[in-house]
């Protein structure tokens, strides 16, 4: 994670570099109007189904599924909301591709990036995110809770992710999107074998404890609720059962050998079983 840290900073220096603080207000007051990210996900237990080239934990994605992903998540009633990597140096995209997603899809846009800066917050909105993506493991609560009212300011909504009991204590007590995570973003690295069959070292942890979704029973009952990495088909239930509104979900769809409309056919199948 401190590596990625690293990286991330550099790309904020650069953004700001290119592209100032008032020329993204000036972009705002052109942008897209929000899409509630929160009412999307209450209609009915789903995906919010994500779009990236790469990730640390399972190197390149199918180059044929990330094309075809924003028409098929479009299309797909499971799919509630989507959620678009913006990091350029570990997930080979940028803030442009969101703003293009945004325009081809009627659903709400989250911004997944580690956001740290206010700068990235006035960035997402500017590019037409409708939520963005904070994280409690290398944030104390007063930066959290800075990031989280600047983006409910500028009118976005915010899913807050943790993973333990002492994470979930950070979340500001306004917030009403919160994210469990079963992937340990500061674990060791770990083998895996990419989309070509190579085996690699992660850049993380590629192990999952689909335990800590039980960390369920510790957020406010009145909050939205979402079950974050390694979920698949076998376990999309159990995510229902537990409660909560919906389930995030990358790779296992952006791998998928059959493509992305096979992939979300078997948690559809899953779900009505």
């Amino acid at each position: 994670m401190d590596e990625i840290l690293v990286r991330v900073r550099r790309e904020i220096e650069a953004a700001k570099k290119e592209r100032s603080r008032n020329q993204l207000e000036a972009m705002i007051a052109n942008s897209p109007e929000i899409r509630s990210f929160s009412a999307s996900l209450s209609k009915k237990f789903g995906l919010i189904a994500e779009i990236k080239v790469r990730a640390p934990s399972r190197g390149e994605m199918r180059d044929e599924n990330v094309k075809e992903a924003p028409a098929v998540y479009e299309s797909n009633a499971l799919v509630k909301a989507i959620s678009v990597l913006t990091n350029r140096a570990d997930f080979g995209m940028n803030i442009e591709r969101l703003r293009d997603v945004k325009q081809r899809t009627s659903k709400p846009i989250l911004r997944k990036e580690f956001i740290i800066d206010p700068y990235q917050v006035w960035e997402a909105r500017a590019f037409g995110a409708d939520a963005i993506l904070l994280m409690t493991q290398k944030m104390g609560l007063d930066e959290l809770q800075q990031l989280h009212d600047l983006a409910e300011e500028l009118g976005m909504e915010v899913l807050i992710e943790s993973r333990t009991e002492d994470e979930i204590k950070k979340v500001p007590p306004d917030a009403h999107i919160l994210g469990i995570n079963t992937r340990d973003m500061l674990a060791p690295a770990s083998l895996y074998q990419d989309s070509r069959g190579s085996i690699n070292e992660s850049r993380i942890d590629l192990s999952t404890d689909m335990d800590m979704l039980e960390n369920i029973r510790l957020l406010p009952d009145n909050v939205m609720k979402v079950a974050e990495s390694g979920i698949d088909p076998s376990t999309i239930c159990k995510v229902r059962d537990l409660g909560y509104n919906a389930a995030l979900v990358g790779s296992d769809i952006l791998l998928h050998k059959n493509g992305v409309a096979a992939a979300l056919g078997l948690y559809e199948k899953a779900l009505e079983e």
